[in-house]
């Protein structure tokens, strides 16, 4: 699977700078560390979301396809941006590394045919370059499934509202596992970030009580509507 790279940039104490950004409007004490966290957790219980928009989250995400990042492009909320690497530059002749699906995994024929799909497109490119080509244009021929890496920015509120779709058990598997990856480093980037992930990131079902989609996955009883 993927890498993920918190970058140094991150915010290191979110709930403390939560406290702090908080207490500037509320005439408080911001010189103490204690009572800023104290703040921030306050802040977070009484769900005051957009304090949350202050803390900063800078990762390279490596090695997930441009399939699932289409799909994390789609998080806008909170004004994240990124890069991706460039399919106009980078010379993808001698070939790229691509993501195979769980469920061809364990299938002999289907794991052939899908790797020698991607080998046809790997000769292609070699051959249009050949051609004089420019990469800008053979590139079209590249697949969803070709590996890439982003460098990705954006706040707190808007990873705790991606975690009520994405760690759904519906959700596409290969975003389950990108945003398990995110859990992972983010809980070892500090002690604040551990009881973040803990007690933020979850699916909607958990946090409402009940299930909303049309197809339950059975976690927790589906919402009845007339």
């Amino acid at each position: 699977m993927g890498k993920v790279i918190v970058l140094p940039e991150t915010t290191k104490n979110p709930i403390t700078l939560i406290g702090m950004r908080a207490g500037v409007c509320w005439g408080g004490d911001i010189q103490d560390q204690e009572k800023n966290c104290k703040r921030g957790m306050d802040c977070i219980v009484a769900n005051h979301g957009r304090t949350m928009e202050y803390v900063n989250v800078e990762m390279v995400l490596d090695g997930y396809s441009a399939r699932v990042i289409r799909e994390w492009y789609t998080h806008i909320g909170g004004a994240p941006t990124r890069l991706q690497s460039s399919t106009r530059y980078i010379n993808y002749q001698d070939g790229f590394d691509y993501i195979i699906p769980h469920g061809m995994k364990g299938n002999t024929a289907a794991l052939e045919e899908y790797t020698k799909a991607i080998k046809n497109i790997q000769e292609s490119l070699k051959k249009l370059e050949e051609l004089g080509v420019a990469r800008e244009d053979s590139a079209m021929l590249l697949p969803l499934g070709m590996a890439t890496k982003i460098v990705d920015k954006r706040n707190l509120r808007n990873l705790v509202d991606m975690s009520r779709q994405r760690m759904c058990a519906r959700a596409y598997w290969e975003y389950r596992a990108l945003f398990g990856d995110i859990c992972d480093v983010l809980r070892h980037y500090s002690e604040e970030w551990a009881w973040i992930v803990d007690n933020l990131f979850m699916p909607k079902c958990d946090v409402i009580g009940k299930c909303t989609e049309k197809k339950s996955c059975g976690r927790h009883q589906k919402e009845h509507t007339e």
